[in-house]
C-alpha cells in the first residue's frame, strides 16, 4: 500500500485550524478499525473458561482456539496492502467491516468447536486488515504537523475496544449472575459477549461511507480532480493545491510499488530497515502485553481471585492502557520516539520482574499471601502503563514513518505479519506455559524487555519531525 502524503514542501504545512477538525473526524472514522481491533482481540477474555468448560477441552487446545484467530491476523496483514492499492482504502475498510460482523454473529452461535475457530479466523483477517489500512490511511491524510498525534488515534482506538470489552464483559457477567455459561435470552454470557461485537462492526463500515478516499490512492488512479478536493478538506484552501498534487504525482513516479523482492539484501536476506522493523514489532509482542488482555480474568482465578473480581481487574487494566496511551499521544511529537520508547522497556522490565517474583510465592489455599497478591495487581498495572505510554503507540508510529517511500508498502506488511506472529507464539504458548510455571513466564516476558532496551539505542533511529520523504 503506497504510503502516507509527502512532507512538508509547499504544500504539507500544519493543516488550516478551520479544517483541523474534520481532519481529526476523518481520522476517528478510520481508527474505528482500530477499536474492533482492539475488541475482538482482548473480548476473548470472557470467554476462556466458557469455551474450556462447554467444549471440555485441555489448555493446549483452548491455546489454539484462542490463538487461531492470529494466524488470520498474519494472513490480512499480509495481504491488506495488496488489496487496498487495487480498490483503494476505504473499500478496505468496507469488507473488513463485513468480517468483523460475520465473526460477530458465527462467534455467538457457533455449531462446534471447529466453527467457533473458523469465525475467529474470519474475524483475525478483519483485524489483521485494520491493523494495516487504519494506521496508513491516517497517515495519508494527516497534515505532517499533527501526523505524530493522530497516527496515535489508532493506537487509541485499540486500547479504548479493549477497556469496552472488558466493560461489557463485566456487565454481561452480572447478568448472568456470574457464571459464564449462565443463560441470558436463550444464549450462554460467553456467546453474549463475543456477539456484542456487531454492533461497531456495523458502525464501522456506516462510517466508511461517510469519510472520503485517500489523496494518493486517488491520485495514483487518475482522479486528480477528487484529490483535489480532499487536499482541500483535510490541508485547507491557503495551499497551493495543483502544486500540492504535483507533490504527490512527483513523488509517487519516483517511486514504485513495492513487492517482497524489493525488501532483500545482500546479507541477512532482508535490508536491515527490514529487520528493523520486525525487530520493533517482535519486542511489542514478546514482553507478553496479550496475555494481559487475553487470559487476564483466567489468571487472576488462578491465583485465587473471585472470578466477577477477575473482570473487574481486567477492565481497570484497560483503564491504566487507556491512560498510558493518553500519556504517548501528548509526547510522543514533543519527546520523541525513541526516548518513549527506552522509558517503556525499562518501567516494563521491572514491573515484570516483580510480577515474576509474586508468582513466584505457594499458594495458600489456593490463593496467593496477601503480601504477593497486593503486589502482583500493581505490578501488572504498572506494566500495562509502561507499555501504553512507549511501545504501544511508538511502534505504529514507527511503522507507518520509518520505511523508505519505495518500500513502505512491503516492509509495513512483513513487520505486521511479524507482530501477529509473535502475538500468536506468546498467546498460544502461555496456558501451557503457565500450567508449567508462572513466575518463570513472567521471567522470560522481562528477558525480552530487557533486551529491547540494547536493540533501540544500537538500531532504532528517531523518526521525529522528518518527513515520509526524508526516510529515504
Amino acid at each position: 500500500m503506497t504510503s502516507a502524503a509527502t512532507g512538508p514542501e509547499s504544500g504539507a504545512r500544519a493543516a488550516h485550524p478551520d479544517h483541523l477538525g474534520h481532519v481529526i473526524f476523518i481520522t476517528a472514522a478510520a481508527a474505528m478499525g482500530g477499536f474492533l481491533f482492539g475488541y475482538d482481540s482482548s473480548v476473548i477474555n470472557g470467554a476462556v473458561e466458557a469455551i474450556r468448560d462447554r467444549y471440555d477441552i485441555g489448555s493446549g487446545t483452548l491455546a489454539q482456539v484462542i490463538a487461531i484467530a492470529l494466524i488470520g491476523c498474519a494472513i490480512g496483514a499480509a495481504t491488506a496492502g495488496r488489496i487496498a492499492d487495487r480498490i483503494g482504502r476505504i473499500r478496505c475498510m468496507q469488507i473488513a467491516s463485513v468480517l468483523f460482523t460475520a465473526s460477530a454473529i458465527g462467534s455467538a452461535l457457533p455449531f462446534a468447536l471447529w466453527d467457533l475457530a473458523m469465525w475467529r479466523v474470519i474475524g483475525g483477517f478483519a483485524i489483521g486488515m485494520a491493523s494495516v489500512i487504519g494506521p496508513a490511511y491516517i497517515a495519508e491524510v494527516s497534515p505532517p504537523a499533527y501526523r505524530g498525534r493522530l497516527g496515535s488515534f489508532q493506537q487509541a482506538a485499540i486500547v479504548i475496544g479493549i477497556a469496552v470489552s472488558q466493560l461489557v464483559n463485566y456487565a454481561v457477567l452480572q447478568i448472568a449472575d456470574g457464571d459464564q455459561r449462565g443463560e441470558i435470552l436463550g444464549l450462554e454470557a460467553w456467546q453474549w459477549m463475543l456477539g456484542v461485537m456487531v454492533v461497531p462492526a456495523i458502525l464501522y463500515g456506516l462510517l466508511s461511507f461517510a469519510i472520503p478516499e485517500s489523496p494518493r490512492f486517488l491520485i495514483s488512479v487518475g482522479k486528480k480532480a477528487e484529490a483535489r478536493k480532499i487536499l482541500e478538506e483535510v490541508e485547507g484552501n491557503k495551499i497551493d493545491l495543483d502544486a500540492r498534487v504535483a507533490e504527490i504525482e512527483t513523488a509517487m513516479h519516483r517511486e514504485h510499488k513495492s513487492s517482497f523482492k524489493d525488501l532483500l539484501g545482500n546479507r541477512f536476506f532482508f535490508l536491515p530497515i527490514v529487520w528493523v522493523g520486525i525487530g520493533l514489532s517482535m519486542f511489542q509482542q514478546l514482553v507478553g502485553i496479550n496475555v494481559a488482555f487475553y487470559y487476564s480474568a483466567t489468571l487472576w482465578q488462578s491465583v485465587g481471585i473471585d472470578p466477577t473480581d477477575s473482570f473487574f481487574y481486567s477492565f481497570t487494566t484497560s483503564i491504566i492502557n487507556i491512560i498510558g496511551t493518553v500519556i504517548a499521544m501528548v509526547l510522543v511529537d514533543r519527546v520523541g520516539r525513541r526516548p518513549l520508547a527506552l522509558v517503556g522497556s525499562v518501567g516494563m522490565a521491572l514491573a515484570l520482574a516483580v510480577e515474576a517474583w509474586a508468582f513466584s510465592a505457594d499458594l495458600i489455599d489456593g490463593k496467593l499471601p496477601a503480601t504477593q497478591g497486593v503486589v502482583a495487581l500493581i505490578a501488572a498495572h504498572t506494566f500495562v502503563l509502561f507499555f501504553a505510554l512507549s511501545w504501544g503507540v511508538v511502534v505504529w508510529v514507527f511503522l507507518g514513518e520509518m520505511f523508505p517511500n519505495r518500500l513502505r508498502a512491503a516492509a509495513l506488511g512483513v513487520a505486521v505479519f511479524a507482530q501477529w506472529m509473535a502475538n500468536w507464539a506468546i498467546t498460544a504458548s502461555f496456558p501451557s506455559l503457565a500450567d508449567w510455571n508462572l513466575s518463570g513466564t513472567y521471567i522470560i516476558y522481562a528477558c525480552f524487555a530487557v533486551l529491547s532496551i540494547p536493540f533501540v539505542l544500537k538500531f532504532v533511529k528517531e523518526t521525529k519531525g522528518k518527513t515520509l520523504e526524508e526516510m529515504g
